[in-house]
């Protein structure tokens, strides 16, 4: 074999070398999906986000719920039967307004019992979705963010805060225009939540519920932890299963250099000894 056809198969090895990986992963991951529904006899359906590494350019890019999205996700319950439960598995930084609304109204629409699990977090659109579970449950330092109502790229409550402040000859249209949209934003996504809750709640707890998320009292990206969401009355679990952990491991995070995070995944019993049995697959 001659030098030069020694270097094309490096070459075509190297750009074959990710998509051989992924398939890979999905394998591994539709694995452990089948284990976990063979335990909990039930429909098991993860909604993940992670930040993604391009199979071939290995350019960087955030993922967000998108329409695609929600198709998969209402063919998924589609095909569920109304007796069986649906255990969603959600961690995710936001999504577009429709898409999440769709999801979270097909899940509240389900007969069978809804679990969903946030084993890192659910922000924003994420959250949303997850007021639709009939039992929501949280790894113990994992947090869930209020409802975020958006109008023109900025915050809905903000641009109510410029009414307060300022008098109304002192303000530009354009910025009236925004203000009359984000008081419907606001009441809208308020509305679709309490909606949304009263299927597993009174109303009015629902609605208090409901309006404190997406009162605009936090900015989008402020995590809320599970003491702050029992506080303001949502029910939370924190009893998450370890095939949860094991099928985050397997979605790919975008890697450059060595890892910023370095353990031995072995989980210890009494100081100085691992217990044994306990190691856990990981990736950082």
């Amino acid at each position: 074999m001659a030098v030069s056809d020694v270097f094309w198969l490096l070459v075509v090895f190297s750009f074959l070398q990710p998509l051989i990986r992924q398939k890979m992963l999905e394998f591994a991951r539709e694995q452990v999906l089948k284990r976990f529904e063979t335990i909990r006899h039930s429909r098991v359906i993860a909604l993940v986000h992670r930040q993604e590494s391009m199979s071939l350019l290995g350019i960087p890019f955030f993922r967000y719920i998108d329409m695609h999205d929600a198709e998969s996700l209402l063919r998924a319950i589609r095909f569920t039967p109304a007796h069986m439960p649906i255990d969603l598995i959600l961690h995710t930084p936001s999504g577009l307004g429709l898409p999440v609304e769709q999801i979270a109204l097909a899940l509240t629409r389900h007969p069978g019992k809804v679990t969903v699990f946030i084993p890192h977090y659910a922000m924003s659109g994420g959250a949303l979705i997850a007021l639709a579970a009939n039992e929501l449950v949280m790894a113990e330092n994992a947090v869930m963010g209020a409802l975020d109502a958006q109008v023109g790229g900025y915050p809905a409550r903000s641009i109510l805060a410029v009414l307060e402040a300022k008098p109304v000859e002192k303000i530009d249209d354009k910025t009236l225009l925004l203000a009359e949209e984000a008081s419907k934003s606001i009441r809208q996504l308020s509305t679709t939540a309490a909606t949304i809750l009263s299927h597993r709640m009174p109303l009015d707890k629902a609605k208090n519920i409901a309006e404190q998320l997406a009162s605009g009292s936090w900015t989008p990206d402020y995590p809320m932890s599970i003491d702050q969401l029992e506080e303001i009355g949502l029910p939370v679990s924190r009893d998450i299963p370890v095939e949860i952990y094991q099928l985050m491991s397997l979605y790919a995070q975008s890697e450059h250099g060595r890892p910023s995070v370095d353990f031995v995944p072995m989980r210890y019993g009494k100081p100085g000894t691992p217990a044994h049995g306990a190691r856990e697959t990981h990736r950082h």
